[in-house]
């Protein structure tokens, strides 16, 4: 099952809801468009206002830029060896207990839709959407392959908005 697009009050219930450090990786991912993996190898010498990361899954390098506070927030949190170490500090924080924080919070606000890391992706992307108004400009910043791809990403809050408009036409003439 995917994950979905999370409305801002609910970005920030869920948020509110999480363990400190995970928020921190969250912040991280709502403001750059990071995948976890990438958010969770960052290292403490990466921290500058502006620096290269080379994307996991992509390979791609690509330019992060971070505000002033959330790069405080994050020296702050940062290891001797990860800005997120795990339980063995030479080894960074896992995807696993992000999304079980995240699943977690997304419970006790019963949410209804499935929420995860990648949910963070989808609000960066519309917001970005929103903001350029560009697909292909939102399509190179997220590294999609594919528009179609970015597409679902870009407008998966008008996604989401006809998602539950159908479910309270089918209530009603049920």
């Amino acid at each position: 099952m995917k994950t979905e697009y999370l409305l801002q009050q609910e970005v920030e219930r869920v948020l509110a809801a999480l363990m400190p450090s995970n928020r921190l990786v969250m912040r991280v991912i709502l403001h750059t468009g990071l995948r976890i993996s990438d958010v969770l190898q960052l290292r403490p010498d990466q921290l500058k206002s502006k620096f290269w990361i080379s994307e996991q899954k992509t390979g791609k390098k690509r330019l992060v830029g971070l505000p002033a506070p959330l790069l405080e927030d994050l020296r702050l949190n940062a290891g001797e060896y990860w800005v997120f170490p795990g339980r063995d500090p030479r080894k960074h924080r896992t995807r696993q207990t992000v999304w079980a924080d995240i699943k977690r919070a997304s419970r006790l606000f019963r949410l209804p839709q499935n929420v995860g890391t990648h949910s963070g992706r989808k609000v960066y992307a519309v917001h970005l959407m929103q903001k350029y108004r560009d697909i292909e400009r939102v399509q190179k910043v997220l590294r999609h392959k594919y528009a179609s791809t970015t597409e679902i990403y870009a407008m998966a809050d008008l996604l989401l908005e006809q998602k539950y408009r159908y479910k309270r036409f089918r209530g009603r003439n049920a």
